[in-house]
């Protein structure tokens, strides 16, 4: 059988290119190894007799462009978080409030000692804001050149966020540790680099500040598995054709697509084939040696009983967790940890931050758990898959371990008594490392951009869509300006066809 399109990977940015193309009269078929679409940005109830919708794997909205939503006509709500983050310091803390300017500017006074750093925050932020605002509407077109988006943010944004390692530049903005870090957490998101001197630092943190023009990170309520069923309902109501537990095992340059169902091999081609998969699995499909990335995060879903009492009493535990939690991450924090890292060891207090959704979405609860429980996500920063690889159990229980003693130390009381128990005994508490994450969801290395970030410009053109063969794109994270959940690059798939 032939199709216009066939989709390889029912993950959202599969479900954005299925249905801007079946909504310009394409013949799509998307096929999808699980029995459900929406790849990573799903949610679930992994504990059972729990009723709570996790965001099991990808967890926040900043990137998903709201043209996107409006072309799609989707069905959700992204909910703004009042509260940017806070960051324990001893016995006192920084609180980011979106909402109230003179308590943000009092906290950075109590835990810097003076107005510089957040003169230098605003100064920063500004420009970032600058960068966003300018640089957000080019993901959707095809490529520019270096140079016109060198032009486009200005010379200083370019030497500050592009040019210099984004190590440099906090360090010469800013005098404080705690702050350093702060700014240099949204640089280590799944990308095990020393921002000191890795450019690839650099390119992490653009993807975490410009998400949408505004590079505010949103709650998707009901859960992320919210964002890919609004998108499956777009992509059906469009006339796609979708087709679960179908693993694709070839592709062939002329279109020709082999997958494997429950009642054996098949065989469909499409005109062009748009490819929803790693680009390590792409290569394996089509018979290539996979160069395989490493991804670098531990990711822990929990549900508690209640929240954890902080040290500073001053602060609302609401308050503090409903925003980004940072945990030992300073930028001497984060330093010692990627040394240790780097050198083969497990960090001895991983850096990490929490999000607890629930205080922003209580849907995610089921009615009989609402008001008395919370959902907790945890993300840790330099925990690459090498780590992991020799002996996957005992590693991922000595990071759990080393996880829950840095977290406890700059809480007031351990984490571990505030987790809900689930009917069978067991704390509501879920690992994943990067091995994990290969076993488990087919990310090769466990990377959770599917490959390293790129810059979003190429002197070559085009849509940063394109492979060595014509007929096939890649519709997916590892696309140029792909990564997150962003729909770009199912959006610059489609619109490469549709503009040829």
């Amino acid at each position: 059988m032939t199709y216009d399109v066939v989709v390889a990977g029912g993950g959202h940015n599969g479900l954005v290119a299925a249905a801007y193309l079946a909504r310009a009269g394409r013949r799509v078929l998307v096929l999808e190894r699980y029995d459900h679409v929406g790849g990573l940005a799903i949610s679930a109830r992994p504990f059972p007799g729990v009723d709570v919708r996790l965001s099991r794997y990808s967890y926040l909205v900043s990137l998903l462009p709201d043209t996107i939503v409006r072309d799609l006509g989707l069905d959700l709500e992204l909910r703004r978080r009042r509260y940017a983050s806070y960051t324990p310091k001893g016995d006192t803390g920084l609180l980011v409030d979106n909402e109230d300017e003179l308590r943000t500017a009092a906290s950075f006074r109590s835990v810097t000692g003076g107005e510089a750093d957040l003169e230098a925050w605003r100064r920063f932020y500004g420009m970032a804001a600058r960068v966003a605002e300018a640089l957000a509407p080019t993901l959707l077109e095809p490529l520019r050149p270096q140079i016109e988006i060198e032009r486009l943010v200005g010379p200083q944004a370019w030497r500050d966020l592009f040019a210099q390692p984004i190590g440099e530049t906090v360090e010469q903005y800013f005098a404080d540790d705690t702050v350093r870090g702060v700014v240099l957490t949204d640089a280590l998101i799944g990308t095990f680099a020393d921002p000191a001197t890795d450019l690839s630092a650099n390119r992490c943190f653009l993807y975490h500040v410009i998400g949408n023009g505004t590079g505010e990170w949103n709650v998707p309520v009901g859960g992320m598995g919210a964002v890919s069923g609004a998108l499956e309902a777009a992509a059906r109501q469009a006339g796609a054709e979708i087709r679960t537990g179908a693993e694709i095992v070839g592709i062939s340059p002329s279109g020709e697509v082999t997958f494997r169902a429950g009642d054996g091999e098949h065989t469909v081609n499409g005109r062009h084939v748009l490819v929803n998969l790693p680009p390590a699995v792409l290569d394996r499909v089509m018979g290539r040696p996979p160069e395989v990335p490493e991804g670098a995060q531990l990711k822990v879903n929990m549900v508690l009983a209640r929240l954890p009492r902080l040290k500073d009493p001053s602060v609302d535990p609401r308050a503090a967790f409903s925003g980004t939690f940072h945990i030992n991450e300073g930028r001497d924090q984060l330093a010692a940890a990627y040394a240790q890292a780097a050198r083969g060891e497990i960090p001895e207090l991983p850096p990490a931050e929490v999000y607890c959704h629930s205080l922003t979405d209580a849907s995610i609860l089921g009615p009989e758990l609402r008001g008395r429980a919370e959902t907790m996500t945890l993300f840790g920063l330099h925990l690459p898959a090498r780590l992991f690889r020799k002996n996957p159990d005992k590693a991922r229980e000595i990071a759990l371990d080393a996880t829950f003693a840095s977290i406890n130390a700059v809480l007031a009381e351990p984490l571990q008594e505030c987790l809900l128990t689930a009917p069978d005994g067991t704390p509501c508490v879920e690992v994943k490392t990067p091995v994990d994450l290969e076993k488990d969801a087919g990310l090769p290395g466990g990377h959770i951009f599917h490959t390293d970030l790129s810059w979003p410009y190429a002197e070559k053109g085009g849509w940063g869509v394109e492979t060595e063969h014509e007929r096939i794109l890649l519709c997916g994270a590892g696309a140029r300006r792909g990564g997150g959940v962003s729909g770009i690059g199912g959006h610059n798939a489609a619109m490469a066809l549709l503009t040829s």
